[in-house]
């Protein structure tokens, strides 16, 4: 079905009067409980001989056949008062189950015809009203909202919520290591399958994508999880099936998938086989989801043998110190067998995932992800291993009927057509209700359920936390919608009194869920916002029984829910708990952040931009300088390959590798260097015949969106290359009022030679452009390509920045923003100190043009509202995503770093300010401060304000630095940016650049125990006389081990060392005509003894020309032949030195 018959229900950011909400909380199906009956009974049945292995069930709720089977039947493509006949709607055909023999083959199909049959008789004999459906015409419009209306929200389905790192990876690592140290926490590290999110809560529950559900991404993922089961459970498959949909959908438990298929589209590599693997196991219940732990997941997947991923665990300093180590050496050139291979060796637990990444999709591997997890967590696995071992696979050997690839390969007409069919042979054990993939889905819900669900009473405690939920991301005008779709599962129930409806919460940014932690911050109440988000909402009217039950429930409940709360999760705070990073590999970034992400760059701007933007790229990903020269060679001739290929048509990113691929491995075979910075090519599959097709394109719905690592749309320059004189440049200023952008723009247009180059500037002050300003730039940039515009206005956020990317994309011109530098704090870029400069300048002005000055009554309010329109922002945040935006950063210096503290009234008045614009945007949105219920309190706070400012005016003036500096320091820096001089600051660190581990010795000790030796013995000094050690002894260390040599876990083995200092005893000195070097024994750090890969411990001091360092090797062989020559050091010299990565 296309986009535009699918289009959500966006709901606007109008301000919403929230309900007082009563609470309570149930849960009825306790995670613990069913893990330790599930352990219970393997313990239990491992004594009882070898009886089939079986969950016992819970009581069956009743049955949801007859609805399930009407609602297919009641779905036509005319609304309305209409009956099906059997020429209106497509019936699901049944695969059956696997076959094993002639005889199972003849029962299966037998099965699915009488299956098949009795659908059929029950579509001719029944006609629905498809007016029941929705409700009797306009039935929400016709819904009023009054003092007898409930609403009941549960979740459907969901994955782990989405949390923001505040601080940086570095930072994370360190923490990590500390707490596994401490012995408080492990370290979980798991594979990162290329795919997309699947969700499946059952054939009642529905299956869900990332954003969206009904369409061809869910339909293919229902089909690849049904074929795994007839691939581990053969001719039982159709049992299982119906066994497994029935006990998650009487427990709610939905199933997060890794989706990998090659019909949705290209990532890094093309899988070799279709596959899923399980990432999340969530028990919804009747509130707050629980997440099973990763123990738990493996205990149920092999129960009922889902695929699982690969897992290590690290319990100890040792191990999870080499972890990191090894991903940082294997960063740049790492590939799935060498990363696992690596990781197998220095994990404390290693758990093989039933799908190897190597086998099922090859060898190009996205990533690691890594989380913080409760220090029991070894324990817990070591007893699911033991009571779980790997299930076995009945399937093998069966037909298992036609492929994915297949099926979508014989059904190119439509995105319908293939949903059909793939549907339909999953068959009807599995998937026995079409309805969420039906043309009637389509009817999209009004926009009023949104309101109304939340004027509604809440009848639950899960309704209490989302109304919660869903009011405050209104309210604070996140960047988010609510979709809202009719639940045609609930067809038989509605009535005009009793509505169903599914929502969608879909986060456009990822702003939303950092903006969000903020809040959780201050309220810890409230729930995650989770990602892949849907609901099941119910409108409805209560009775007085109903109601006097509700309010019961609620009394009873809400003493549990108040004793249950928390702020420790498996024993972590809240903050240790989220801690999670995920780390990539270069070769898979170089095929979808360099080659497919730089396809629209290079067919729309060319060679040159492409280049800025793959190098602009490896700078931020901090590529060591030998594989950024090393890609910038391969991807220069993959830009004239492809160009020359394809000529004007752009290649779609959908199928890139259909031309990357061969280019790779071609590319690969030249050379042993090639292959490394490669990784691994060969054996493309082709997609063309069987590509899934998406009408509207390829991933409306976002669930393939193109990775933004960052975001590839940004064309501005950050090398020699990009900022040409015949391209234009647009200086901007991410502040707030009081930053002295004016008077910077005025000194800038006023300095001789402008930017040292011949480019004519010209400045647009905001304040006097009348109409939409940003809109008016882009005329001048029209009209004068070439020159340098002053953006004279402030520039607070992602909107006005995306505004300018699309411009310099259009108009050919590169951006520059100009920020204040400030300290910022964790919530905002801009700390105190800085807001009260700026407010105390306003308010010296006068006659200003925007009438922001000291005349303004409400000038302290504005100023305020610019603040907090950075809020949510970290300085590290704002600073990065700018940089990553437009590749460059420029710093005005404002205040002086030797400066005395901000005094503390001044500190109280912003504080007082900053309250009461909190409880004023609270009640009234963006309502002026004169008006509202707040006036009298502005009026009060406004001339505090001032007053303050005034009295602490001396202090004010005195931190500031001199703008004449300020100026020049801003000139050098643009003036570097137009020459191509400026340096991307970096925000990742360099990884994959460590060839050997040492211990760093001291050059100045080393040489003075020459010049003992020397004079102590005339064979060294006959040896030194004619050799300048001043020149050639620059640096001095004894190596531990050598990447190449002795093998990243070796390597990495020294990380638990580094900088840390060791002494070297140093008890010989050999030498020959041609090399020399110093005999070494490593001492200990932490009683535990340094031991060296190499044979020799040594340090090299000497080599004649020509002859490496690395043959000082082959001394001790060389005197043992008579070759060479000792002298003893007697008695032995001890120096420090620290061990380090080179």
């Amino acid at each position: 079905m296309s986009a535009s018959q699918r289009f959500p229900c966006i709901i606007s950011h109008s301000s919403l009067h929230k309900p007082t909400l009563s609470s309570f909380y149930y849960f009825p199906f306790s995670r613990s409980r069913w893990f330790s009956a599930l352990i219970m009974s393997q313990n239990q049945r491992r004594g009882s001989g070898n009886r089939e292995q079986q969950w016992k069930p819970k009581s069956k709720p009743k049955s949801v056949t007859s609805a399930s089977a009407s609602v297919d039947e009641a779905v036509t493509t005319k609304l309305g008062g209409l009956s099906i006949s059997e020429g209106q709607i497509w019936k699901p055909k049944s695969y059956g189950t696997v076959v094993g023999s002639n005889t199972t083959a003849a029962a299966v199909a037998a099965s699915a015809t009488t299956s098949t049959t009795t659908v059929d008789l029950q579509t001719e004999k029944r006609s629905v009203d498809l007016s029941k459906i929705f409700l009797k015409s306009n039935s929400i419009e016709n819904f009023r909202v009054d003092n007898s209306t409930y609403s009941l929200a549960q979740i459907r389905a969901t994955f782990y919520p989405k949390f923001e790192n505040e601080k940086s990876d570095q930072e994370i690592r360190i923490r990590m290591i500390e707490m596994v140290s401490k012995g408080l926490a492990t370290l979980e590290v798991s594979l990162k399958h290329s795919g997309s999110l699947f969700m499946y809560a059952g054939n009642v529950g529905g299956a869900y994508a990332k954003n969206s559900f009904g369409n061809i991404y869910t339909a293919v993922g229902v089909f690849v999880l049904g074929r795994m089961f007839r691939e581990a459970w053969g001719s039982k498959a159709g049992e299982m099936q119906a066994q497994f949909n029935d006990f998650i959908e009487r427990n709610r438990i939905s199933i997060s998938m890794e989706l990998v298929t090659a019909v949705l589209g290209d990532h890094g590599q093309r899988p070799r086989e279709d596959y899923a693997v399980v990432t999340a196991v969530t028990e919804l219940g009747h509130g707050k989801p629980k997440f099973y732990s990763t123990p738990e997941v493996i205990a149920f997947c092999r129960k009922w043998r889902l695929p699982t991923n690969h897992v290590w665990l690290f319990s100890t300093r040792k191990s999870v110190t080499s972890f990191f180590a090894a991903y940082d050496l294997l960063y740049e050139e790492g590939t799935a067998t060498s990363v696992c291979r690596a990781l197998d060796e220095v994990a404390d637990i290693s758990v093989p995932g039933s799908k190897d990444h190597i086998k099922v999709q090859g060898e190009i591997l996205e990533g690691l992800v890594a989380r913080i997890v409760s220090h029991e967590s070894s324990k817990h696995m070591e007893e699911v291993l033991k009571d779980h071992p790997p299930p076995p696979g009945d399937g093998a050997g069966i037909d298992l009927g036609s492929s994915l690839r297949e099926i979508c390969a014989a059904n190119r007409s439509d995105e319908k057509q293939q949903i059909k069919a793939l549907l339909r042979n999953v068959g009807s054990s599995f998937c026995p209700d079409h309805s969420d993939w039906c043309d009637s889905h389509s009817r999209n819900a009004d926009r009023s359920v949104l309101y109304k669900f939340l004027q509604a009473h809440p009848a639950d405690y899960s309704t209490v936390k989302l109304q919660e939920m869903i009011s405050l991301m209104k309210e604070k005008r996140f960047p988010a919608a609510f979709k809202c779709y009719h639940n045609f599962h609930k067809a038989e129930s509605v009535s005009s009194d009793n509505l169903f409806y599914k929502m969608v919460i879909h986060v456009h940014s990822d702003s939303a869920f950092r903006r969000y932690q903020k809040e959780m911050r201050h309220k810890p109440g409230l729930w995650p916002l989770y990602r892949g988000f849907f609901l099941d909402i119910n409108l409805f009217k209560a009775n007085k029984e109903r109601v006097a039950e509700i309010a019961k429930s609620n009394n009873d409940v809400v003493g549990h829910v108040n004793n249950g709360n928390t702020s420790t999760i498996d024993g972590l705070a809240n903050e240790d708990a989220n801690l999670m990073i995920k780390l990539k590999f270069l070769t898979y970034k170089l095929r979808t952040f360099l080659i497919r992400n730089g396809l629209s760059i290079l067919f729309k701007d060319g060679p040159a931009a492409y280049k800025a933007y793959y190098l602009r790229q490896m700078k931020i990903w901090g590529t060591s300088a030998g594989k950024q020269r090393a890609l910038s060679k391969m991807l220069d001739e993959w830009a004239v390959y492809i160009r020359r290929k394809c000529g004007n048509r752009q290649l779609s990113s959908a199928i890139y590798l259909s031309e990357a691929e061969p280019f790779l491995e071609q590319y690969a075979k030249r050379s042993p260097e090639n292959q490394a910075l490669v990784g691994s090519a060969g054996n493309l599959v082709r997609t063309e015949d069987f590509l899934a097709v998406v009408e509207g394109g390829m991933d409306e719905e976002g669930d393939l969106a193109t990775e933004r690592e960052p975001a590839p749309e940004s064309l501005s320059p950050s090398v020699k290359d990009t900022i040409q004189r015949k391209e234009g440049l647009i200086v901007f200023f991410p502040g707030i009022p009081g930053c002295a952008k004016s008077a910077l723009c005025r000194e800038l247009l006023n300095t001789a030679g402008g930017l040292g180059d011949d480019r004519p500037v010209q400045s647009l002050m905001g304040d006097l452009i009348k109409g939409r300003y940003w809109p008016k730039i882009a005329d001048e940039r029209r009209k004068k390509p070439y020159s340098i515009i002053l953006a004279d206005k402030n520039a607070p956020n992602e909107e006005v920045w995306k505004q300018i990317e699309n411009m310099c994309h259009s108009t050919r011109a590169s951006a520059v923003p100009i920020i204040p530098d400030s300290e910022g704090t964790d919530s905002n870029p801009f700390a105190l100190d800085a807001l009260a400069v700026f407010m105390f300048r306003v308010l010296q002005r006068v006659n200003h043009p925007g009438n922001l000055d000291k005349s303004s009554p409400n000038a302290g309010y504005v100023m305020l509202m610019f603040y907090h329109l950075y809020d949510g922002k970290s300085r590290k945040y704002f600073e990065d995503e700018l940089v990553e935006r437009f590749g460059s950063l420029v710093k005005m210096p404002l205040l002086k770093p030797d400066r005395s503290p901000l005094p503390a009234s001044l500190i109280s008045v912003l504080e007082e300010g900053i309250n009461l614009y909190n409880l004023h945007t609270k009640r009234h949105g963006r309502l002026e401060s004169n008006k509202g219920s707040y006036t009298q309190e502005w009026t009060k706070w406004e001339k505090k304000l001032r007053d303050i400012l005034s009295a602490n005016a001396e202090y004010l003036n005195s931190i500031q630095v001199p703008f004449e500096f300020a100026v020049q320091q801003v000139l050098e820096q643009l003036r570097k940016i137009a020459k191509g001089d400026y340096t991307v600051p970096s925000t990742e660190k360099k990884l994959g650049t460590v060839v050997f581990a040492a211990v760093n010795l001291p050059v100045a000790e080393i040489k003075g125990l020459l010049d003992k030796l020397s004079g102590m013995n005339t064979n060294v000094e006959a040896f030194l006389k004619d050799k300048n050690m001043d020149d050639f002894l620059k640096k001095a260390h004894v190596t531990l081990a050598h990447k190449k040599s002795h093998g990243v876990t070796s390597l990495a083995s020294y990380s638990l060392y580094l900088h840390r200092e060791v002494p070297v005893e140093l008890n010989a000195l050999l030498f020959t005509d041609k090399m020399a070097a110093l005999q070494a024994q490593l001492g200990s750090i932490d009683d535990e003894k340094i031991v060296s890969k190499n044979a020799w411990p040594h340090v090299t001091i000497w080599t004649g020309v020509g002859v490496p360092p690395k043959e000082a090797n082959t001394l001790p062989q060389l005197l043992s032949e008579g070759k060479a020559t000792v002298v003893e050091i007697n008695p032995p010299i001890t120096i420090s030195g620290t061990v380090e990565f080179y």
